[in-house]
């Protein structure tokens, strides 16, 4: 789908208790329980906060697809290449080396993200991949192709990527989930960690430009509205707040400051959410 221009139980609940009562993971400190003087145990707060005191913040790799064989009925991309270079300079600023992939087959991108995910990590504190293409719900266009996202994804997982386990691992996806237009509505006004066992989808975040099965709309000239809210909200706060207070302000600035214009009245006056998924187990911020 083309991106759109702009013109449990009881018992579980039991176990868990009793599994962070005894992990290392939740080092105790005191505190007064709420009936009488008796001392209780409550998770320190660092344990709450991913480490960035790494020798590198770790590795950015951009795949910006700009034009795509005919066989596809893909159009190009334009407005991409402003995505690409906000991209670039939004995580160069926060110290991460950015590698650019333009115009990727989708075995192209395969063979690049298994190379990456097989590249040692340990002296690294996250993983970042930023991923500019046409989409649909589930899937990434490469330029002859479609591939799920889970698949290109699953390669920094715990079981294929040792090197990452419990570090944070973040996409940032503009492209399409689908083809509904959203009309909008009036208002009233780790490494150390690595003895214990983790899920392996754990401390991953992705940040999609819209929610599941809406268009995302991109500017020929401004490029796609994500990545101008990513782009401005990251060069503002990105070394002073949570990822997840960055992209909460990323949303709101797209839902609030963009609308589209179009002579077409099926495509005017559309509005558009992102869409955050996460399942970090920490707090992230991009200092040490």
């Amino acid at each position: 789908m083309s991106d759109v221009m702009d013109s449990g139980s009881q018992g579980d609940t039991v176990d868990a208790n009793i599994a962070i009562a005894q992990s290392p993971l939740y080092p105790s400190v005191p505190r007064f329980s709420t009936e009488g003087n008796k001392m209780e145990a409550e998770p320190s707060v660092d344990m709450y906060t991913y480490n960035m005191n790494y020798p590198s913040i770790g590795q950015c790799v951009i795949v910006n697809n700009k034009n795509f064989h005919k066989d596809t009925g893909m159009d190009c991309r334009d407005g991409t290449d402003l995505d690409r270079e906000q991209a670039m300079k939004v995580f160069k600023s926060l110290g991460y080396t950015v590698e650019i992939f333009n115009d990727q087959s989708v075995k192209q991108i395969e063979d690049l993200l298994l190379k990456v995910s097989k590249v040692d990590h340990s002296q690294s504190a996250s993983f970042v991949c930023v991923l500019l293409s046409h989409g649909d719900e589930g899937v990434f266009y490469g330029t002859d192709d479609k591939i799920e996202l889970k698949k290109l994804t699953s390669y920094f997982n715990g079981n294929c990527c040792k090197t990452l386990v419990g570090k944070p691992k973040l996409f940032f996806i503009q492209a399409c989930r689908g083809s509904e237009r959203d009309d909008g509505i009036e208002t009233d006004s780790v490494a150390e960690e690595s003895s214990d066992r983790i899920p392996v989808e754990a401390d991953f975040l992705y940040a999609y430009s819209t929610a599941p099965g809406y268009y995302s709309w991109r500017n020929p000239q401004n490029g796609s509205w994500f990545m101008q809210a990513l782009y401005e909200v990251f060069l503002q706060y990105g070394k002073t707040l949570e990822i997840m207070q960055i992209l909460t302000r990323v949303n709101r600035m797209v839902a609030f400051n963009f609308q589209s214009s179009s002579n077409d009245p099926g495509f005017s006056g559309k509005k558009q959410i992102p869409c955050i998924v996460s399942m970090l187990t920490k707090d992230l911020y991009f200092t040490c």
